[in-house]
């Protein structure tokens, strides 16, 4: 690892411009030339899915599944129609990452839509954007797509070859859910975002019945320059299995929040301290990692873990978005935990009863302990639900519900307790008010 953390060196390399976003910038800084190289030469669709394969870029939307391996699911010598959906939804919260290279470098992923499709042997691929994105982001987005049509660059006889790929935006409703793959599918056929029954998969069967590979923004933009540079230049940064760049979005009790991209590998403190270390001069008590979706990790175990899909799992936790949330030493952890489990129970589609009913069933105890009126046998009640939500969903969204619940109690119990009453208190208190609703009915006789 060098001493001078690299950062902006992929997803956000026009930053260093007065005008990050436009299409002369991006083609200033050599933008488009390796799209152009693989149109001109007529690249082997194979030789690109094996490129990206070799580098070990793996998705950066959560799951962190190799994007080369997904790509070679798709049936090259099949003459089916395919579809590319980029997923650019970003629900997650803590995560703010997409929203930023969508502002600030939408050509890199219109460069990497492009490449991507014409790999797989897509013809049309979609854009898909979250609800919220509907102010400056989807309008910065839609004029980068508008100039790069106007330069031929997408659209039929591509530079005038017989390349032709289209290239469409879509905005969503702001439902977590559609975050989900299938369910994002289910949304751009007009549907209801229920989430898919898996297998099939959708690199066999996706949108409208036919092969789509599915990626997220950050994926997607990091296509181009991987192709430019080679794989060898990406897996030589970072890790042996978490190789390249990965934008860490954080937040919470820090003096710098923000977008950070880094390295994967780079120690947590290098980030904190990029971050501008803790606020007001406060020890760290808690970090979440990856998204509220991934279990929390105290701050001391935090301090000596690096920002790597390995790491993040030794220590307990997932790297999932990227989504960085650090807490201070005053951090109420039970009032952190009523907040995320009233989101899930909020965005929770409803399709699968363990979710469904789970969530509601969490978020409630919490409540009742966080206003004084949980038991032991309440918080007993609260330990045992995350075992019966994870594992029987279709989604993984009754996961990412439950292992924040879970992690909470485990490293934090301390806190419920504080919350709990006594089994002699709770029965003193139903006396007293026994008593109390006495007196007012003989007062009112």
């Amino acid at each position: 690892m060098e001493d001078k953390i690299r950062i902006n060196e992929l997803c956000y390399s026009t930053l260093s411009s007065d005008k990050p976003n436009t299409f002369e910038t991006y083609i200033d800084q050599g933008g488009y030339s390796t799209w152009k190289n693989i149109v001109s030469s007529s690249m082997n669709k194979k030789e690109i899915i094996e490129l990206v394969l070799k580098s070990g870029l793996r998705g950066r939307g959560g799951a962190g599944f190799p994007t080369g391996r997904k790509w070679s699911f798709i049936n090259q010598d099949s003459d089916d129609i395919k579809y590319l959906v980029c997923n650019a939804d970003e629900s997650e919260p803590g995560t703010c990452k997409d929203r930023d290279i969508l502002r600030y470098n939408p050509h890199a992923l219109i460069e990497g839509m492009l490449i991507t499709s014409y790999a797989i042997g897509a013809e049309v691929s979609y854009c898909y954007l979250r609800g919220e994105f509907i102010d400056d982001v989807y309008s910065t987005f839609k004029t980068a797509l508008n100039d790069a049509y106007d330069n031929k660059l997408i659209g039929k006889n591509i530079l005038n070859s017989n390349i032709n790929i289209e290239i469409h935006d879509l905005i969503g409703a702001g439902a977590y859910i559609v975050g989900e793959e299938t369910a994002m599918l289910e949304s751009i056929e007009g549907k209801k975002g229920f989430p898919r029954f898996k297998p099939p998969f959708p690199a066999v069967k996706g949108l409208f019945g036919r092969p789509t590979i599915i990626n997220n923004v950050e994926t997607l933009a990091s296509i181009p320059k991987i192709i430019e540079n080679g794989p060898e230049w990406f897996n030589s940064i970072g890790t042996k299995d978490s190789p390249g760049f990965k934008c860490f979005s954080v937040s919470g009790h820090v003096n710098k929040p923000g977008n950070y991209e880094i390295p994967l590998g780079t120690p947590f403190k290098k980030l904190l301290e990029l971050a501008g270390g803790m606020k007001n001069g406060k020890k760290i008590k808690a970090v979440i990692p990856g998204g509220s979706s991934v279990p929390v990790v105290p701050g001391e175990i935090m301090l000596e873990t690096n920002m790597d899909y390995e790491s993040i799992t030794k220590a307990g936790s997932l790297l999932g978005s990227g989504a960085v949330i650090i807490m201070d030493e005053d951090t109420n952890m039970v009032e952190v935990i009523h907040r995320i489990a009233r989101f899930y129970y909020s965005e929770s589609c409803g399709q699968c009863t363990p979710c469904r009913e789970g969530t509601g069933w969490m978020y409630k105890i919490i409540d009742k302990i966080l206003k004084g009126n949980g038991t032991l046998e309440d918080l007993k009640t609260l330990e045992s639900i995350p075992n019966m939500i994870s594992g029987s969903t279709i989604c993984a969204l009754g996961d990412a519900a439950a292992m924040p619940v879970e992690s909470f109690i485990k490293n934090y119990k301390e806190e419920f307790l504080k919350y709990i009453k006594t089994q002699e208190e709770v029965a003193d208190n139903n006396y007293t008010n026994n008593n109390n609703n006495k007196e007012f009915v003989m007062q009112q006789k």
